[in-house]
């Protein structure tokens, strides 16, 4: 298979929008294909994420990562949230669609498709868990994922005020925006809330997955890595001493991966070459 180095081409996601992603398949191709999906706020060259990428196609594996449609960012712009309009139409179900369009996209790069392992981080982890039923998709590994969408909107209180006022705004820590989020989310969660159940889809897994999550994340807690170990009757691999984005930041100025999110990469290939 020839080698492939793609940065900043573009897919097609939801509504048609035109969004990054980047693909690259080292020369000694192990034949293993990870598809990577960023968080809430975040975006395929947040932190360290270069770096895993790296990691993973000096030992080998092709690698592949994308911004969600509608994460906040344009296409010229991928990394400081340009577009809150577009971020403030996002929804659980988009990213879904997103997710399938970054598929197909592979779909069309090979004639014969590598094994695809999908690598989620936090609500990319919920996103993957729930493409299980996905043929194109050989295992999937999570960190720090959600283990529900519905929890995001649990606060009935707030959901009330959100209804009333049409829109919520959340403050992005790193570049102090007011991210605004459209009531339409809520109701795009209550009218598919049967397709967007991670309960469901972990209950009848048919894949292999690898789950992980530290023991000091503060953003998703350590209970929903447990929820999703419990119900697709996996062990939830624990990372001690470390936060939501395993010791990352952004930006990261190192050259070196951070040591915890070493250690889940080192764990993850030996993971992805099991029968």
């Amino acid at each position: 298979m020839e080698t492939i180095s793609l940065k900043n081409d573009f897919y097609f996601g939801s509504n048609n929008r035109k969004s990054q992603i980047d693909l690259e398949i080292p020369e000694k191709f192990n034949g293993n294909l990870i598809l990577f999906a960023h968080g809430y706020m975040g975006f395929k060259d947040w932190g360290a994420w270069n770096l895993m990428q790296d990691y993973f196609v000096n030992a080998g594996f092709g690698f592949c990562k994308f911004n969600f449609s509608h994460n906040g960012g344009t296409f010229e712009n991928g990394i400081d949230f340009p577009d809150l309009k577009a971020f403030s139409e996002n929804s659980y179900s988009k990213e879904v669609f997103d997710l399938q369009q970054v598929l197909n996209f592979l779909s069309a790069k090979f004639t014969a498709l590598p094994k695809i392992i999908l690598l989620g981080h936090s609500r990319g982890g919920g996103i993957s868990l729930l493409q299980t039923g996905d043929f194109r998709v050989s295992k999937i590994v999570t960190l720090a994922s959600i283990s529900s969408i519905e929890k995001r909107f649990s606060d009935q209180k707030m959901i009330d005020i959100w209804k009333k006022e049409g829109v919520r705004f959340v403050e992005n820590q790193r570049t102090k925006q007011q991210m605004p989020h459209s009531y339409s989310q809520v109701e795009d969660f209550l009218n598919n809330s049967d397709k967007l159940s991670i309960q469901n889809k972990c209950e009848n897994l048919e894949k292999s997955i690898l789950i992980f999550h530290g023991n000091k994340d503060l953003s998703v807690p350590i209970s929903e890595g447990e929820e999703i170990a419990f119900w697709s009757k996996n062990n939830l691999q624990i990372i001690e001493n470390t936060d939501h984005v395993f010791g990352s930041k952004h930006p990261w100025q190192s050259d070196q991966l951070p040591e915890k999110l070493k250690e889940i990469c080192e764990a993850t290939a030996i993971f992805i070459l099991e029968k």
